[in-house]
């Protein structure tokens, strides 16, 4: 295992986005289409927030009734806005930062993405999962 490896290496360079004008729906519809559980919320290429799935989870009945009931979550979703439900004050990391400093975070932290921010603009996204793909791929 390189020691020095930068996070650029394994992070999701083509991210999914939400901006705060987009409604909690959409952002629902994105996680369950991309199969993804984070999304980053940016103006332009400045990020602002995150919203996870779990964000949304305890705001709504996303996985408590079926597909075909989606009026219960979108009554829920137009009482809140993105902005709302995001997580701020973000924790970021540079491209250039060694996927072990980026583990180390991941692991202290209640968190499991972290956006990859150089020069204020968003590059990147990197979640436990990629560090945990990351480490099968070493054996």
């Amino acid at each position: 295992m390189k020691k020095r490896t930068p996070i650029s290496a394994i992070m999701t360079k083509n991210v999914i986005t939400l901006t705060s004008t987009d409604d909690l729906m959409t952002a629902e519809q994105m996680f369950k289409k991309e199969n993804i559980r984070h999304i980053p919320v940016v103006s332009g290429k400045e990020i602002k927030g995150m919203l996870s799935y779990t964000d949304l989870l305890r705001i709504s009945f996303a996985d408590a009734v079926d597909d075909e009931e989606s009026d219960v979550d979108t009554v829920v979703y137009n009482m809140f806005t993105i902005d709302q439900v995001m997580a701020k004050n973000l924790v970021t990391v540079s491209s250039s930062a060694t996927i072990k400093e980026v583990a180390e975070i991941l692991s202290k932290k209640e968190f499991h993405a972290l956006p990859v921010v150089d020069n204020d603009e968003l590059v990147g996204i990197v979640t436990t999962t990629d560090l945990i793909n990351y480490l099968l791929e070493q054996f």
